[in-house]
């Protein structure tokens, strides 16, 4: 038997491969000793067609020196960590892409299971218990599709963890005497573990039944649970304003500023310097105005409108904060971390510092402000002919609140003071109403909901729930926003230019056939069969807004719907009707807005798309980023409001109350209760003297003997039976 000695691959050196990497002008700005980019790593990784180790990959590249090994190491454990490369036993570093691995984000079930959100906006996977035990929510991770499950449900199987999410949370602290480990119940129901607490030390002083927050000290593995330490001690009893303190350190939310942050914030003076108004258009005679909340304490909008031959000229001024926070910044790193601002009843943690959000970048009325400006050339007909951006400085002529826009628009003008204004008042409404006649041809879809609003006492806690009205003078400013979001995208689309996009997919399969079943149920129909369009909702709504199941209908309508989210790709916004949509009206409280401004800003500057800052793999990771930013506080707002409306009820124990139902499942009916939007259980087991199934196709259970049936929005009378504040939960008994 004869043996030879393999031969060694070689791989022929890159004479200079900065001159074939495209994106070589970008990283020689953004690094002294720039190597290849990311995107020219894979590259050249996908055309060798297998993994290979770190001196084959600096072979391949001709790199040689120790900063640039060095450089080149550092690059691809980043992009090991960001889910781009995979490292296997054998120290080869393989694309992920290549492997038919899924990247992305886990979510947690309070059951124990969980399901992984893929990167790429495919359907999610489900993830066993067995693979959540060494997983927490938040983490990111690689999986493998492994088949269906009984439910038909697609199954993965985790392949590695990329990045552990969880740095400190806070529960409540169990401790038996006499023994030596305690441990953390997380208040936030996704975060399953229980966190152990090992050692009196690391205990902190906290006694049973403390609400704490913990940091983590280690992950949880396939064996044990995460360890932790105690680092501070909220108390016995929530106080008032604790709710939100404990939301934020629950869902993990950034809430101290860094003291680099704080450094670089201290540096911004109020007056803007003169360097900053150069090549800018002087637009301060404009009588721009801002129209918000009564409560609003920042303003990143101002808009103006005039007529333009048979159409209008609209100019949209956003505040510039790209130009006050620079790429890799402290106060950008922080500003990325955070995603978003968060808004609790009473209280916001901003994205960025005060000095930004409410001052320099908030377009308060009579004082210059650096803005870009998106005007908008519009005809008769409504549709967008012409689009420009530009620097400007600006000096907003007033600070209008919607309750004064809409008293004028209904034609009380008597007691507004601004009244040199009410020429622009009149224009932007005539706008509006083009706007709006267009939005129903394109077959928008308009869904009636209400939004609660809390009136707080001198103590925090709620005194009054009421409804926040919508009136014109909302709809109005939205319709602008809009205007200036579409055209934004499609004026960077054309430029190819890496952006994050909105976008709201159409109903999944699953969801569409179950929503023709029950329309089936009820002799209606939804058109376009197994592609509908928005036009097709808006349509059924339109046609069932007489009918006493209404609120019915348009609930099971509303659930079909995908959730709205950022995407590195363009996939068209279902809901709004639109083919192409982008978010450029809010840098002060969402990054991508911010992303998108250094986008234009790029293109004054005549720039090629290859040397902007961003790439489209970094712009894939900060789109899925931006998402869990944005979901993140939507959780921990839910969940403050959800404690709010507990102790709002305490005191009611006992009393009857008209409500309605919004959500039927096997265990149970939850109803929210007229006029104050408190949401409860009426569980299964309290409806008297029949067993009752589920009916998920018609959402209701029916009785077996009575044939008693309670549906979807069926009008109800309830008793208070129980409320529990540590578990936000209140229970109903129907009377």
């Amino acid at each position: 038997m004869s043996t030879s000695r393999s031969k060694k691959k070689f791989y022929p050196k890159k004479k200079d491969p900065l001159k074939k990497d495209p994106f070589a002008k970008r990283e020689a700005r953004k690094y002294q000793s720039p190597i290849p980019s990311r995107e020219f790593i894979i590259q050249e990784l996908t055309e060798v067609g297998k993994p290979i180790t770190l001196s084959r990959i600096s072979q391949l590249l001709n790199l040689s020196k120790r900063e640039e090994l060095d450089a080149l190491s550092r690059r691809l454990k980043a992009m090991e960590r960001d889910g781009q490369l995979i490292r296997n036993r054998r120290k080869g570093y393989g694309v992920v892409k290549k492997m038919d691995l899924v990247r992305g984000r886990v979510i947690g079930h309070p059951d124990g299971y969980g399901f992984l959100v893929p990167d790429d906006g495919k359907g999610d996977l489900f993830l066993s218990q067995r693979d959540m035990r060494r997983l927490m929510h938040g983490d990111r991770v690689l999986a493998n599709i492994i088949g269906v499950d009984n439910k038909g449900r697609r199954e993965g199987a985790l392949v590695e963890v990329l990045e552990h999410n969880t740095q400190e949370t806070v529960g409540r602290f169990f401790h038996k005497r006499g023994q030596n480990v305690a441990f953390v119940e997380p208040d936030n129901r996704r975060l399953t573990h229980k966190i152990l607490i090992e050692g009196r030390k690391r205990q902190g002083g906290a006694k049973h039944g403390q609400i704490v927050v913990v940091q983590l000290l280690s992950p949880p593995t396939k064996y044990n649970q995460p360890f932790g330490k105690v680092i501070e001690i909220m108390g016995n009893h929530r106080a008032p304003g604790i709710e939100i303190d404990i939301a934020i350190r629950a869902h993990d939310l950034p809430y101290k500023w860094p003291q680099e942050v704080l450094q670089e914030a201290a540096e911004f003076k109020p007056k803007i310097p003169e360097s900053l108004l150069a090549g800018r258009e002087n637009m301060r005679e404009i009588p721009f105005v801002t129209i918000d909340g009564e409560d609003s304490f920042d303003f990143d909008d101002a808009v103006q409108c005039q007529p333009r031959g048979k159409g209008w000229l609209l100019r949209v001024a956003i505040a510039d904060v790209s130009t006050y926070v620079g790429i890799g910044s402290a106060i950008d790193l922080e500003a990325q971390e955070r995603g978003t601002s968060v808004y609790f009843p009473n209280r916001v943690v901003p994205m960025l510092p005060e000095i930004l959000s409410n001052k320099l970048c908030s377009l308060k009325p009579n004082v210059d402000r650096l803005c870009l400006v998106c005007e908008l050339a519009i005809d008769m007909h409504g549709r967008t002919r012409r689009t420009r951006f530009f620097k400007a400085v600006i000096r907003s002529a007033a600070r209008l609140t919607y309750t004064q826009v809409a008293e004028v628009l209904e034609g009380n003008e008597k007691h507004f003071q601004h009244k040199h204004l009410l020429p622009q008042i009149h224009h932007l409404h005539q706008l509006y109403q083009l706007l709006l006649k267009r939005r129903k041809k394109r077959g928008a879809i308009d869904f009636d909901t209400v939004e609660p609003r809390f009136i707080f006492n001198q103590r925090k806690k709620i005194e009054q729930i009421v409804s926040l009205v919508r009136n014109d003078a909302h709809r109005l400013i939205e319709e602008m926003m809009l205007a200036a979001n579409v055209a934004t995208a499609e004026w960077l689309a054309a430029r190819e230019m890496p952006l994050l996009y909105r976008i709201h997919e159409k109903p999944t399969e699953e969801k569409l056939t179950a929503l023709h079943s029950f329309l089936k149920g009820l002799a209606l129909k939804l058109w376009g069969k197994d592609n509908p369009h928005a036009r097709h909702y808006s349509r059924l709504v339109k046609n069932v807004r007489d009918r006493p199941d209404f609120r019915m209908i348009q609930t099971v309508l509303l659930r079909s719907l995908q959730l709205a989210v950022y995407h590195f790709e363009n996939k068209g916004h279902f809901g709004l009707a639109y083919s192409s949509y982008t978010h450029f009206t809010s840098p002060i409280r969402r990054y991508p807005d911010l992303l998108v401004h250094r986008a234009i800003h790029h293109c004054l500057k005549n720039e090629p798309v290859e040397e902007f800052s961003y790439s489209k793999p970094e712009m894939e990771l900060l789109a899925e980023h931006c998402s869990m930013t944005e979901h993140r506080a939507e959780e921990a707002t839910r969940d403050a409001i959800s404690w709010l409306k507990c102790e709002y009820m305490q005191d009611k124990i006992g009393e009857e109350f008209e409500g309605l139902v919004t959500g039927v499942t096997a265990f149970g009916l939850f109803v929210e209760l007229d006029e104050i939007f408190v949401n409860g259980l009426v569980h299964v087991s309290s409806l008297k003297e029949d067993y009752y199934h589920f009916d998920p196709i018609n959402h209701r259970l029916q009785g077996e003997s009575s044939g008693v049936v309670y549906r979807l929005s069926d009008k109800v009378r309830v008793k208070l039976m129980r409320v529990d504040l540590d578990e936000k939960k209140i229970d109903f008994d129907l009377v």
